[in-house]
């Protein structure tokens, strides 16, 4: 039935809006924001609902990636994606798991809003030149140029996901063994000498670092130093995090953060540590994500 198209589509709305904001928040600011537009439309004129709600969901995404990337220019120390629980189900679409991946979307953080939007909806949703064009203001001929320099962009930063999901699932295993017993040569064994640790605690949490660690050693010592100094049991339980194995870090019992890896040759190349407490609502309660 027509009057149920946003709801069919909408987990396609919501992966649409977070992959271009990185946030569910904001995702979800946009979805309702899409809906109202939505309700007030005449449906009679329309011929794809699909697309006009995809076009709907870009254009208030756009403003809010215009407006909040501005906010995030005084934001405390490294900023990161906001974390989402998935399903392990997520990771058979391969394609999908990269697209939303803390790794990928760090790297989509790099890209002005118009180009991100444009390498979101061209390489992830396979929208058509001329459909993007339309949802983003642009000539066609102008977004495959937009479309081009985003893709070499991304292509020269995107991170390199070579571990299959068996050895993700091997190697975080490693990790939360090592964390959990205080295994430091476990720790320095599954962590590649020039791993790089990114911890956003957005200044609201105690002992998180506001600038990248890297090496093996450095990290090792500030992860087992920091939980040595908090004083409360810690315990690292693994999970699936935008697609990927993960870890769930919790402080005597209580949600303290999430913890994504980039892993390469059986060895965690970067480490992202997402410590901001309003950043993990969404740990919960497994997010539908859909293409």
């Amino acid at each position: 039935m027509t009057d149920d198209a946003f709801v069919t589509h909408r987990n396609l709305l919501f992966t649409v809006a977070y992959e271009m904001l990185g946030s569910a928040a904001d995702a979800e600011d946009v979805l309702q924001e899409a809906w109202l537009r939505w309700d007030a439309v005449d449906r009679a004129e329309i011929r794809d609902e699909r697309a006009y709600l995809v076009r709907i969901v870009t254009r208030q995404a756009l403003n809010q990636l215009r407006a909040i990337s501005r906010r995030r220019e005084s934001y405390v120390g490294e900023w990161l994606p906001e974390p989402l629980l998935t399903s392990p189900d997520v990771a058979d679409d391969m394609a999908l798991a990269e697209s939303v991946s803390i790794a990928m979307l760090t790297v989509l953080e790099t890209l002005g809003p118009t180009e991100r939007a444009v390498f979101v909806l061209r390489e992830v949703f396979d929208v058509s030149y001329d459909e993007i064009a339309d949802a983003v203001g642009k000539t066609p001929a102008a977004v495959r140029q937009i479309a081009h320099r985003a893709k070499e962009h991304v292509a020269a930063r995107r991170p390199r996901m070579t571990a299959d999901r068996a050895e993700q699932e091997a190697v975080v295993a490693r990790f939360v063994a090592a964390v959990n017993s205080g295994d430091l040569q476990g720790l320095m064994d599954v962590l590649a000498p020039d791993v790089v640790s990114v911890a956003d605690g957005g200044g609201f949490v105690r002992g998180a670092a506001r600038h990248p660690i890297v090496g093996a050693d450095k990290i090792t010592r500030y992860l087992i130093g920091g939980l040595a100094k908090l004083g409360l049991p810690f315990e690292a339980r693994p999970t699936w995090v935008n697609g990927h194995p993960a870890i769930r870090g919790e402080v005597d019992g209580a949600l303290a953060g999430a913890i994504s890896f980039e892993i390469e040759g059986g060895q965690i190349t970067r480490i992202f540590s997402i410590a901001n407490p309003y950043k993990l609502g969404r740990l919960d309660e497994e997010a539908q994500l859909a293409r």
